[in-house]
């Protein structure tokens, strides 16, 4: 996205294009209408300082960058009061499209304006695509195109028409193809009177003004030219207008970019907030705001502009992340609105809101990589720290090994001397029961440390897991909990220690029953995928809150109070796990029971290390 200095000079270089360009076509306007200089006085006709106050008034209009629809009924109702015709009508074509306003007297003035559809022909010109076309209409388009007859009375140089006789036939040359090829036009009707003066904008003929009146000669000859230096005058008013609505429009759409650029750099903001930010800055972007909602979906989610209502006409664009389709961002229009480039919408604004669209998946996917970036970051941390307490773990153990092996030995020597006190006797028991759990702490510590021997062969982890419950019967008996054991039939033998596979499950299972103190729900699941068979662990206990989960295979970290666990179960089944090759992984929710699953690879050489980094704690 273009920083805010990128967007200062664009929007300063649009100015300064547009300045350039209004400013030459207004002096160039000025200079013709200050070289008209026909004497009025006595007429009772128009005079040039008439036409002057007009075009200034059309100008001071055309200032305020009014839309097309504007600009046209405001203009034709202005030459319909200054004429004192009629009926009279301003023509444009633009945008592919025919433009028509028509502003007409009668006892309530009316003002209508059309849109209607335009061809080519086959010289390439434009031409009405649906319909008759009146010999009116022939006339109107020969004018526009600028096939006149220079030896015509009813033609100027400049290539008006003009006509006070409505029984007159008009010669209109064409060119093959046209809607007045080559033909005679009769102009009888209801007006006796007709002016019809191109509109051109830098020597392209782009529309047409058209008077009308009842009345046989109404237009006279001396104010054609007046008429016609206004219809120029026209001219430089629409590329006047159609500048400052580019303009309007290119400052809007800017602003709205920028704004997206300032709420992405805004720190600690979250991507709801975000969202919610982007979506509000999109109605002002449009053309018509006051009618414009905007909505955008991600990720299941949805953001809407306050008071939204789905219109009849939605512009919409896929916000695309990673080749998949992640959301849309849209902009509604609750009321009808004429069609322009895309229904009612520019083609300015198709190319908007695709930049919206690409910017949002942009956010997403930075988004992401943060969050990625950051759990990554939290796991070489926990790794980190298991490495580290594995290898102080080791360092005690060993340090801690041999004088508890001489008290073990010299406790139990003592109890076999004869005539020992029963006072004694009791003592040395309890030294002796005291030294093998310190050496069973050790061995589950020389184990996390992988310092203990292992016997790793082919085995089935489902036979092992039969085993292990055997040894847990007397328990699960005295628990009120159910046993709910699923193991898959064609599980493939994995390269493992029995032995410690066995302790990974009765770690998890004893695990399990002491979050389920009243009771409740134990499921044991196998399964494979590939070349890895798992092993899930669920129960419907207690539950971890997100704190606990992060410190649970810590060695010593605990829960449980004092006396009822050394804190070293999930530390050893992690590192039992790990040095097999395989993942452990949780999902937990407090007062919901947790859920452990265990993978192990199928197809792994007996004598592979494993790697601390394998660990995944999620």
């Amino acid at each position: 996205m273009p920083m805010p200095e990128s967007h200062g000079f664009l929007l300063n270089w649009a100015v300064a294009v547009f300045i350039l360009m209004t400013g030459n076509k207004l002096r160039d306007a000025m200079n013709a209408d200050s070289a008209l200089d026909i004497d009025s006085q006595g007429s009772g006709r128009k005079s040039r300082g008439d036409f002057r106050v007009l075009f200034h008034r059309i100008l001071q209009y055309a200032h305020r960058g009014a839309t097309r629809i504007e600009f046209l009924r405001e203009v034709s109702s202005l030459l319909l009061d200054f004429s004192s015709a009629d009926a009279a009508e301003l023509r444009l074509l633009e945008r592919n499209q025919h433009f028509r306003g028509v502003a007409m007297r009668g006892a309530v003035p009316r003002v209508q304006f059309e849109i209607l559809p335009l061809a080519h022909t086959e010289s390439g010109d434009w031409a009405p695509s649906a319909g008759p076309v009146s010999e009116l209409e022939h006339l109107v388009w020969a004018v526009i195109h600028g096939r006149i007859d220079s030896a015509s009375p009813h033609f100027t140089h400049f290539g008006s028409f003009i006509t006070g006789d409505p029984l007159e036939t008009v010669k209109i040359p064409g060119t093959d193809g046209g809607p007045a090829s080559g033909r005679l036009v009769s102009l009888a009707g209801p007006y006796a009177s007709l002016l019809l003066i191109p509109i051109a904008v830098e020597n392209h003929n782009v529309g047409l003004m058209m008077l009308k009146s009842p009345e046989r000669d109404f237009f006279p000859r001396e104010e054609v030219s007046f008429y016609e230096s206004l219809a120029q005058n026209i001219g430089v008013a629409l590329a006047h207008r159609r500048a400052q609505v580019a303009l309007r429009e290119r400052v809007k759409e800017l602003t709205c970019l920028y704004g997206i650029a300032r709420l992405v750099e805004q720190p600690g903001i979250t991507l709801e907030q975000l969202m919610q930010g982007v979506v509000d800055l999109l109605p002002p972007a449009w053309l018509y705001p006051e009618i414009a909602y905007g909505r955008i979906t991600v990720n299941g989610s949805t953001f809407v502009t306050r008071g939204f209502r789905e219109g009849p006409h939605r512009q919409t664009a896929e916000v695309v992340v990673g080749g998949v389709r992640r959301g849309a961002v849209e902009v509604h229009y609750v009321e009808a609105r004429p069609s322009l480039d895309e229904g009612p919408y520019l083609k300015e604004e198709r190319s908007l809101i695709d930049t919206i669209a690409r910017e949002v998946a942009l956010i997403i996917e930075r988004r992401q990589a943060e969050d990625e970036s950051a759990r990554l970051q939290e796991q070489l941390r926990h790794a980190d720290r298991l490495a580290t307490i594995g290898q102080l773990a080791a360092g005690v153990a060993h340090e801690l090994n041999e004088p508890l092996g001489n008290i073990l030995g010299f406790a139990q020597l003592a109890r076999k001397l004869p005539q020992v006190p029963a006072e004694v006797d009791g003592d040395l028991e309890k030294i002796v029961n005291a030294s093998l759990y310190a050496r069973e702490v050790i061995r589950k510590l020389m184990l996390f440390a992988r310092q203990a021997p292992s016997r790793r062969d082919r085995v089935s982890l489902n036979d092992v897991i039969q085993d292990s419950l055997a040894l847990l019967e007397g328990r699960l008996n005295k628990s009120a909990v159910e046993v709910n054991l699923q193991l898959a039939p064609d599980l493939p033998p994995v390269t493992a220690d029995p032995s410690q596979l066995g302790q990974v499950l009765i770690n998890l299972a004893v695990n399990a029953l002491q979050a389920m103190p009243g009771g409740g729900w134990l499921g044991i699941t196998t399964w494979h995928e590939g070349d890895n068979v798992f092993l899930e662990v669920e129960d419907t206990g207690c539950g971890m809150s997100d704190q606990v989960m992060a410190q649970i295979f810590i060695p010593f970290f605990t829960t449980k109070d004092v006396n009822q666990g050394t804190g070293l179960g999930l530390s050893v089944v992690h590192g039992i796990v790990t040095g097999h090759g395989g993942n452990i992984t949780v999902r937990s929710e407090t007062g919901r029971g947790s859920r452990f699953t265990v993978r192990l690879p199928v197809n792994r050489s007996p004598d592979r290390e494993g790697s601390d980094n394998d660990a995944i704690i999620a």
